[in-house]
């Protein structure tokens, strides 16, 4: 896999079509960085998860490609999922959306891993969050596919995106206890993350 020939560039780098981490006009994040503080207490998340999950960066950025044919090949192999980016009146997959939010996913891997998890970062999990919900979904790829990813795959898309990484970190020149720490760290902030993805389904007041 790799990158589709449509990609923007920035004072970041090239990212593709509507990778907008770095842009000045992303919404801020509902979620305060202190409450985002207090979620990552609530699940242990520290210091160490963030040591070794930088330490996870570095095994899996060559293995990206891997990562997501495993992952498309699962999306792809149950209709109830590649239902979601299917046209809303044919059903028709789309695959130029398809393949923009694989893309897209690529770099979500690497910031996942970066270690930098700040107020721009947080904003930006929040873009991402009104794009799987029908307050944004199908905007920045103008498709015509169904409105809204349901919640219940929100929360049970955790599991196949935590479980199916490690074999990837026990590729890496690591020891068994630092890849058990790696798997962790990515667990946990996978549970942040989808947290923060899920706050546009959940009515105001009660988050």
């Amino acid at each position: 896999m790799g990158c589709s020939s449509a990609v923007v560039a920035d004072g970041h780098g090239k990212y593709p079509v509507g990778y907008d981490a770095h842009a000045k006009w992303l919404e801020t994040s509902p979620v305060s960085m202190k409450d985002f503080e207090l979620l990552q207490k609530t699940v242990f998340f520290g210091p160490d998860d963030v040591k070794a999950l930088k330490q996870a960066n570095k095994i899996l950025k060559p293995q990206i490609s891997d990562i997501l044919d495993l992952w498309y090949s699962y999306v792809g192999g149950n209709e109830h999922l590649i239902y979601y980016f299917g046209d809303r009146k044919t059903g028709a997959v789309d695959t130029r959306y398809l393949q923009r939010v694989r893309d897209r996913f690529e770099h979500w891997i690497l910031d996942m891993t970066s270690g930098n998890y700040d107020q721009k970062w947080l904003n930006y999990q929040h873009e991402i969050a009104k794009r799987h919900h029908s307050v944004g979904k199908n905007r920045t790829d103008d498709t015509n596919s169904v409105e809204l990813i349901h919640y219940r795959y929100m929360v049970a898309f955790i599991y196949p995106i935590t479980t199916t990484i490690k074999p990837f970190l026990e590729k890496g020149n690591a020891t068994p206890e630092q890849v058990d720490a790696m798997y962790e760290a990515w667990r946990k902030l996978t549970i942040l993350t989808v947290i923060l993805w899920t706050h546009p389904y959940i009515k105001d007041g009660d988050f």
